[in-house]
């Protein structure tokens, strides 16, 4: 059995990117949540925060559903 270390290299680098990505992009929608509470707090008009909360876990949702197909079909 020969194993090719140059595609499991690649799968492993895209792998590696793709999980910090969608990892990162999770907690900026937690952190737009926050701050839409902050704003809340202060007075202020929360509607942008909380539209790019929901933004960022669409797109998480998005990529999550994107792998899925990915593997099934």
């Amino acid at each position: 059995m020969k194993i090719d270390w140059a595609a499991l290299g690649s799968v492993f680098g895209v792998s590696l990117v793709a999980t910090v990505a969608l990892v990162g992009l999770f907690t900026l929608g937690i952190v737009g949540l926050g701050k839409q509470e902050e704003a809340a707090a202060n007075g202020g008009s929360a509607t942008l925060a909380r539209t790019g909360a929901y933004a960022c876990f669409a797109l998480c949702a998005a990529a999550v559903s994107y792998g899925i197909y990915l593997i099934v079909v």
